[in-house]
């Protein structure tokens, strides 16, 4: 008897495609995420390390792919009168909330993790699909000025 034939066969499709609008999702997500675990590790006054990938080559010539540490921007800061404000940047610049807001004001360092995951609802709901298209877009334009070297 056929080892294939013991299993259950079947066609089967992919049906998965990424929009746009649930690329730039992920990347918020991902943003918002590692920014809420670098709160966390501070709030536990833990070291907060992330890593690329990377190739580096090896004591024997090979090119290989290793897990090399990278800064991580804090998201959040602290203005000359104490509030606390946290801020999504996409690229350089800070994500417009609303119309002139930027930022979104926290009680403290304690609030942070559960004001980043209403933050992450709100991404996760499409609530700021609109922003992060023309951010994407306005930095499209500006990495094409860049390399045209106007």
């Amino acid at each position: 008897m056929s080892i294939l034939k013991t299993l259950k066969l079947t066609a089967a499709t992919r049906n998965v495609t990424l929009t746009p609008e649930l690329v730039l999702r992920g990347k918020l997500i991902g943003f918002l995420n590692e920014q809420k675990a670098l709160a966390e590790a501070e709030i536990g006054g833990t070291p907060f390390s992330a890593t690329k990938r990377v190739k580096r080559t090896n004591e024997a010539g090979e090119k290989v792919r290793v897990d090399a540490p990278r800064h991580v921007r804090k998201g959040w800061f602290m203005d000359a009168a104490g509030k606390m404000f946290f801020q999504i940047r996409y690229g350089s610049k800070p994500l417009e909330l609303a119309k002139g807001m930027n930022a979104v004001e926290v009680e403290n360092l304690a609030a942070l993790p559960t004001v980043i995951a209403s933050i992450i609802q709100a991404v996760q709901a499409g609530e700021l699909d609109a922003q992060a298209k023309a951010a994407s877009a306005d930095r499209k334009v500006q990495r094409k000025a860049k390399q045209t070297g106007a």
